[in-house]
């Protein structure tokens, strides 16, 4: 039998209940994630949580797009919750293929109909929004893939990596260094003002100022005079051609004397000449912004036109923690520009032997979204040995431990995440650093570079 223990299993476990422990002992040589079967009971002591459910073992709907456009996708997250549920006393899985007719509500209809006791899915924030006008009535607790937190609510969770747990992450950590004042300059749409919600949140529960957020349209010209406008551009002029100490300082770039080239290989390049009349500010040291925080969204050709507005204005990562979004990671080689930025997402390494289990039984790897369907599968397989679906059985406070990082399921349906930063270094990559836990904050990261 294999001494590799899962995951999702949770510390402390030689003081929980026997019968918790000999289930442990019984699964560790199955690929199944294992989460901690007990509780606090509000004293401090750990019992196990005991539904009322005459039936703990009941099957677990899921419900994924098995068909169409997102078929490939829903079978690849499909396979993955297979994989957590096959330990032969784990619970039955009921599939539902969202895409059949009737769409997501009709599927969890028929879920609901066969006693699935929990619901798995569905994939976006519109089958959610269905899913949970049928399941409501029935009490049913839905676990749903999108990362809209504006569906979730109670007994309906969005369990996706979301805005708002990134962004919460890293201004914990902002906080940490000293930050106090945050400001973002977002893209006005949908992305830009979940990320705006989620700095504005995440201030307002840290005790911190709340935030100076603008948006701005994918014009390059908007984008300078937006962050003019937030960084005290003009201002700062003035009072650097009023210091002759300043005027004759170098004016420091945005990351020092990396001569990087474009943001990605395949963007156009840059205009040597900008469309707003050159002004002799290029040649003074300017003061620091009012703000020492910076929040940014944008992705692709609007990234690179961010990165040369932070560089006409002198907003740097000397003077400010300039912080991303988790997309970064997709191609943090060609963020050299952003030296010293942040960006929040689950630790690809913590996810390498759930990435090797997969692929050893099925020949494929797995997609980023199967973590989600391999987690939330594994969770249900522990609490079918404890009790059941509860909400306090999900809710634990002490969470889960998961593929992608220690999460909490709350009761509004929002879950905590533990994510780790991500520093992007000179010549590009990025560099894990120590970050505290919104979980456990005890609870810190090692070092390590990635690519």
């Amino acid at each position: 039998m294999s001494k590799n223990i899962n995951p999702l299993q949770k510390k402390g476990i030689s003081r929980q209940a026997s019968i918790v422990t000999k289930l442990l002992k019984a699964s560790v040589c199955v690929p199944v994630l294992i989460i901690a079967a007990c509780s606090s009971d509000g004293n401090g002591s750990q019992n196990p949580v005991i539904s009322a459910n005459n039936n703990p073992k009941k099957q677990v709907g899921l419900l994924l797009p098995l068909s169409g456009r997102n078929g490939a996708l829903g079978n690849n997250m499909m396979q993955a919750a297979k994989l957590a549920l096959s330990d032969p006393s784990a619970p039955k899985l009921d599939v539902f293929d969202t895409e059949q007719a009737g769409g997501a509500a009709e599927a969890a209809r028929k879920a609901v109909a066969a006693g699935d006791g929990i619901i798995l899915g569905p994939l976006t924030a519109t089958n959610t929004t269905e899913v949970a006008s049928v399941t409501t009535a029935s009490n049913v607790p839905v676990v749903a893939y999108t990362s809209d937190v504006s569906v979730a609510g109670p007994n309906v969770w969005a369990f996706g990596v979301t805005p708002e747990q990134q962004v919460l992450t890293m201004v914990r950590a902002a906080k940490n260094e000293g930050k106090t004042k945050f400001a973002a300059l977002l893209p006005e749409n949908p992305m830009g003002k979940a990320m705006g919600n989620a700095l504005t949140k995440a201030c307002a529960d840290l005790g911190l100022s709340q935030p100076v957020i603008v948006y701005h349209t994918a014009s390059k010209e908007d984008i300078t005079q937006q962050l003019k406008t937030l960084s005290n551009f003009d201002a700062r002029v003035q009072d650097a051609k009023m210091n002759p100490t300043s005027s004759a300082a170098v004016k420091p770039s945005l990351i020092g004397d990396n001569n990087d080239g474009n943001l990605l290989d395949e963007l156009a390049p840059t205009e040597s000449t900008s469309s707003t009349p050159k002004n002799d500010a290029k040649n003074l040291a300017l003061g620091n912004p009012p703000f020492d925080a910076l929040l940014l969204a944008d992705t692709g050709l609007q990234l690179q036109s961010v990165i040369d507005a932070l560089d006409e204005t002198q907003v740097s990562s000397t003077k400010v923690r300039i912080m991303g979004p988790g997309l970064w990671g997709a191609f943090a080689s060609k963020l050299g520009k952003l030296q010293g930025a942040w960006y929040a997402s689950p630790d690809p390494q913590k996810r390498a032997t759930f990435a090797q289990q997969y692929r050893a039984k099925y020949g494929v790897a797995p997609k980023p979204l199967a973590d989600l369907t391999y987690d939330t599968a594994a969770l249900t397989n522990s609490l079918s040995k404890i009790g059941g679906y509860t909400s306090q059985n999900l809710m634990r406070a002490d969470g889960f431990d998961g593929v992608d990082g220690l999460f909490v399921l709350q009761a509004d349906g929002h879950v905590k995440r533990d994510l780790q930063i991500f520093q992007i270094q000179r010549s590009g990559g990025a560099k894990v650093i120590s970050t505290p836990s919104v979980v456990k904050p005890a609870i810190n990261s090692t070092n390590t570079t990635h690519s």
